[in-house]
């Protein structure tokens, strides 16, 4: 005969755990494990470019520079470029999508819509998140908080390639000084630009003083910006252009692509409507060099009186015909003479050397411009 303890213990084994809803219990309580994959059990992807070199599916991208570089404004470039498969600067074309827009610093009726409207956008594939609705009450979207709900209104819409975050420390709770809790805070974007497979581009700002740096290191608040990022570009003026009022969007960080080269553009305004005014971006063209060489200020190169014009007169000697010469071939040449890669940038902008580059794969090849006497038509003349 059982003991009353036995009896009790064999009527706790038999019972199910208690569940207040009346369903079969879950199983036991499992303690956090780490989950590995065996190389061999994967299969090689290639990077899923939107825009070839510059935005990636399922990405995080930085857009920074000084205030009043248009950064807005180029990001409604790219959005309508994506609303319409339009053309990238580069004269590569994009496929179709949807894009969500959000901005804690501009109203989308009067400042985003126009601008879009005066990119070309498609506005029926645009979408501006206002708000998130809880309990029959509409609350101002939270970046920091509101990304799972994002995400269900991402996944409803369908097709959607692009998202901007606008600016894109709103994401971050918290001081976005302190690295560990940016990376923590960035972490959801990052997710949601895998799991939706669409790009995301947050604009930021450069930090005040640092000129002459190397660009990446003077966006705002904590590194941890452009190190989750993969892509870093910037928006600023290039004091070496030739007409020295261009602006240039450059690559300064790429960890999945090229880290270099740029395109020129301007921003002007145009009319969509009866009085309403809305800026657009004018793209110019494809630029060489790292962003470092191109947004450096003049008075930072350090040559002696005269130097320039002797790296004239040195790429006057290395262009001397009609025929496209291989432009690395003549920097290095030169910089083996003890100049450096940005004062020769310098000196063939200033001698408005013609570019070109033979294809997206290709290298760049210069020549002299008409007017300067070394071309053969020139000295026969």
């Amino acid at each position: 005969m059982k003991t009353p303890r036995e009896i009790i213990q064999d009527v706790v084994k038999q019972a199910k755990p208690f569940n207040p809803e009346g369903e079969t219990a879950q199983a036991p309580y499992q303690p956090r494990q780490v989950v590995l994959s065996r190389g061999s059990s994967l299969t090689p992807a290639p990077v899923r470019w939107l825009w070839k070199h510059w935005l990636a599916r399922g990405k995080l991208h930085i857009l920074a520079g000084p205030p009043g570089q248009g950064k807005t404004t180029i990001a409604m470039s790219l959005a309508a470029t994506v609303s319409t498969g339009g053309m990238w600067p580069d004269g590569t074309q994009c496929e179709p999508g949807n894009v969500l827009i959000w901005s804690g610093e501009d109203d989308p009726a009067d400042t985003l819509l126009p601008r879009l409207i005066a990119a070309g956008a498609d506005p029926a594939r645009c979408y501006f998140i206002e708000g998130v609705r809880e309990a029959g009450e509409v609350h101002p979207f939270d970046p920091a908080i509101d990304f799972a709900r994002l995400e269900a209104a991402a996944k409803e819409v369908g097709d959607v390639r692009f998202l901007l975050v606008d600016p894109v420390v709103s994401a971050v709770a918290g001081d976005d000084n302190k690295n560990s809790g940016v990376r923590r805070s960035l972490q959801p974007l990052v997710d949601l630009a895998a799991k939706i497979d669409l790009a995301v581009l947050g604009i930021s700002h450069f930090s005040k003083g640092g000129a002459g740096n190397d660009p990446t290191s003077r966006v705002v608040g904590s590194v941890a910006y452009s190190a989750v990022a993969r892509v870093v570009m910037v928006a600023a003026k290039m004091p070496n252009s030739a007409n020295g009022s261009n602006r240039v969007l450059a690559r300064s960080k790429s960890n999945i692509g090229p880290d270099n080269g740029g395109f020129e553009y301007s921003t002007d305004q145009i009319e969509i409507l009866d009085g309403i005014q809305a800026s657009y971006v004018k793209w110019g063209n494809a630029i060489e060099g790292n962003a470092r060489d191109l947004l450096a200020e003049p008075e930072e190169t350090g040559e002696r009186p005269g130097e320039l014009s002797d790296i004239m007169e040195l790429l006057k000697g290395e262009l001397v015909d009609d025929n496209w010469t291989p432009a690395n071939d003549v920097k290095k040449r030169i910089e083996q003479m003890g100049f450096t890669n940005k004062q020769v940038w310098k000196a063939s902008t200033k001698l408005g050397v013609i570019r070109k580059k033979v294809d997206m794969t290709g290298g760049w090849y210069w020549r002299l411009p008409p007017g300067t006497g070394n071309t053969e038509a020139e000295k026969d003349a």
